[in-house]
């Protein structure tokens, strides 16, 4: 099926955050509350908002997570992010493929308006994604919930089963499908098996933009918005 939108989440797709994300979070929960390696970190919490981790924390430890944690995980993120973040490799090689192809792209992502835009801006891409991003203030329920991609969907006049979704988590695939949308899955940080709902896997941005000219073939019409 062509597709008349393409939606890119930004955490571990666009840019290359969720490395450090998960570094601040296991160190922070190691600080104040468990001990938590990286890797526990990405099996249990990667693209889960923290009120959710906060949650899966306490059912898997029993501990819980004090008040100011969510400030404190934000401002040593924001200043990671200042200091190290960067897109992630070969995004914008797809980008520019689909702009030559004419077909329109937009970001759906779980993170909040301002962590979205400091993403968004460090890793230079702000610019090309201006009137076209979305976070999770705009919508009462968050990933898995498919509401945030129906919401974007609807921005561009873009029919649910007309739209391709590019996600690396579980819960991004799992709101993909709630929609209706096909959906490709990015492990690159995320293990394959974790992705395996996804209705295609690949490891790499090249190989996705490789992909373009067979799920493109001809250029599309911009959809007005």
């Amino acid at each position: 099926m062509e597709h008349d939108l393409v939606i890119f989440d930004n955490s571990g797709v666009l840019a290359d955050s969720e490395t450090l994300g998960n570094q601040v979070l296991a160190a922070l929960l190691t600080r104040l509350v468990v001990p938590t390696t990286f890797d526990e970190a990405v099996e249990h919490y990667l693209g889960k908002t923290l009120t959710d981790v906060a949650q899966e924390v306490r059912r898997r430890t029993g501990a819980v997570v004090p008040e100011g944690f969510v400030e404190s995980f934000h401002t040593e993120l924001f200043d990671v992010f200042e200091e190290r973040l960067t897109a992630v490799e070969g995004v914008e090689r797809v980008l520019d493929g689909l702009d030559a192809l004419g077909v329109p792209y937009c970001v759906a992502s779980n993170d909040t308006a301002d962590r979205l835009a400091l993403s968004l801006r460090r890793t230079g891409l702000l610019g090309r994604m201006a009137g076209r991003i979305f976070s999770s203030d705009l919508v009462e329920r968050p990933k898995p919930a498919p509401d945030l991609f129906l919401h974007a969907a609807a921005q561009f006049g873009a029919a649910p089963e007309r739209c391709l979704v590019i996600e690396d988590s579980p819960r991004g695939v799992a709101a993909a499908r709630a929609a209706g949308m096909t959906v490709y899955g990015f492990a690159s940080v995320t293990p394959r098996d974790r992705l395996a709902d996804a209705h295609r896997v690949f490891g790499a941005m090249d190989e996705l933009a490789d992909l373009l000219p067979g799920l493109f073939p001809a250029p599309l019409v911009e959809v007005s918005r």
